[in-house]
């Protein structure tokens, strides 16, 4: 049984050209992971007097460009070749995040300057995202879309639960620079990894036609679509309120249970261990529905609520683990039906449109949390994250109510590898 088990859930790494890309990005979530601990506390403990309104204007920054530059982004994963353009925006990242660490370790870093670094980090990032989305389908064809997507949120959860605990004990030791170092060289693993796939093995997508009005075409696309819509209102609810698990874990750690950067790592890959079994959950399925998406969205507004009450530690860290099981459960849900239900050629512009709202919406709600978490305390601030998934449950009820049905992928039929490549 378990070993059926095993040949479901990780079907996909049967596939020579997604095992290559998936021990890379290993590699490279952790050095993110890395560096996004040691982001917050360089901010949090070395440039400002504990600022939470700090690190959520820094976070704000990062992932603002996801929402500043749509429809490009979707844009250019559509009509581009997305292989050669990770090649690019990977290179970008990891180039900017070797010299953040140097500039870090030589003691000339202001916290202008990690405006700066994130804006630009985030700017290369918008524009990988929608490309590394969309591309797993090349890697692996639609019949296992679903699997590829959760295991690739398993690869990494599993840098969610190493990454933070290493940036923790590298801080202690050595100062956050090394870490934004250890993360740029990274990246290369990643470019490493899409230098040695197997072109002739991947399932290429139709490439979208460059027409008048290309830019706008994924708006009216999702606007002529109810199920989409709602799911992206769920995840604006979401994203923008919910998933600032930076200012929630860094203010309770300091604030809450007086913790030093090893205690806040631990609290990171404590909820990393939720993730990966959230995604190892969704890995196991043969399709996704709506009510998938209902059930996290409330068990992480649950899960929220008892984080913002945990009276120790420990329990905390549960209740991160919860949240990390719920929100894992409802972006790859998310993800397979927005991609399994969407034309391939408008996969690279409609998931730019996901990837903005879920990270895009964070510098409007990023700020707005920290300074809840300095005015009224880091657990008014977690109750925010429980009315905001609590909010998106309703919302993904009342569709499913009116529609009468829940949704389920349509399927299209694969190419064959090599066939049309690009």
């Amino acid at each position: 049984m378990i070993a059926r088990w095993a040949a479901g859930t990780f079907r996909s790494l049967r596939i020579p050209n997604y095992r290559m890309w998936a021990a890379g990005s290993l590699v490279s979530n952790t050095g993110t992971w890395m560096q996004r601990i040691a982001q917050d506390w360089l901010v949090l403990t070395q440039l400002t007097e504990h600022s939470a309104a700090q690190v959520g204007i820094v976070t704000g920054l990062q992932f603002g460009p996801q929402l500043l530059f749509l429809p490009w982004t979707g844009f250019a994963a559509d009509h581009f070749n997305q292989r050669k353009l990770m090649l690019v925006t990977q290179s970008i990242m990891g180039l900017l995040a070797i010299l953040l660490g140097l500039m870090t370790i030589s003691g000339t870093i202001a916290l202008w300057h990690v405006y700066i670094f994130a804006f630009l980090l985030g700017t290369a990032a918008a524009f990988d995202a929608p490309a590394r989305q969309t591309f797993v389908a090349e890697l692996v064809g639609e019949d296992d879309l679903t699997n590829a997507v959760a295991l690739n949120s398993t690869t990494f959860n599993g840098a969610r639960m190493i990454g933070p605990a290493a940036a923790g004990l590298l801080i202690g030791s050595v100062g956050t620079g090394w870490a934004f170092l250890i993360n740029g060289f990274s990246y290369f693993a990643v470019v490493g990894s899409l230098l040695m796939l197997r072109v002739d093995q991947l399932y290429p997508k139709e490439m979208a036609q460059r027409v008048r009005g290309s830019f706008l075409e994924g708006f009216r696309y999702v606007w002529q679509r109810p199920d989409l819509r709602v799911m992206l209102v769920m995840l604006f609810l979401i994203g923008t309120f919910g998933m600032n698990f930076a200012i929630y874990t860094s203010t309770m750690a300091v604030h809450v249970f007086h913790t030093g950067a090893s205690g806040y790592g631990m609290l990171t890959s404590m909820m990393a261990v939720g993730t990966i079994t959230g995604a190892l959950i969704a890995a196991g399925r043969t399709r996704s529905t709506f009510m998938q998406l209902n059930i996290g969205t409330a068990a992480f507004g649950i899960g929220c609520a008892f984080a913002a009450i945990a009276p120790s530690y420990w329990l905390f860290g549960g209740a991160l683990a919860v949240i990390g099981i719920a929100s894992l459960s409802f972006l790859n849900t998310s993800n397979s039906l927005m991609q399994l239900t969407t034309e391939p050629t408008m996969r690279g512009r409609v998931m730019a449109i996901r990837m903005a709202i879920v990270m895009g919406g964070t510098p409007l709600g990023a700020p707005f949390v920290g300074w809840v978490a300095d005015r009224f305390g880091p657990r008014q601030a977690l109750a925010v994250g429980a009315v905001a998934g609590l909010l998106a449950a309703l919302v993904g009820i009342v569709h499913c109510a009116r529609a009468g049905s829940v949704d389920r992928p349509s399927r299209t039929i694969p190419p064959t590898p090599g066939e049309s490549l690009k």
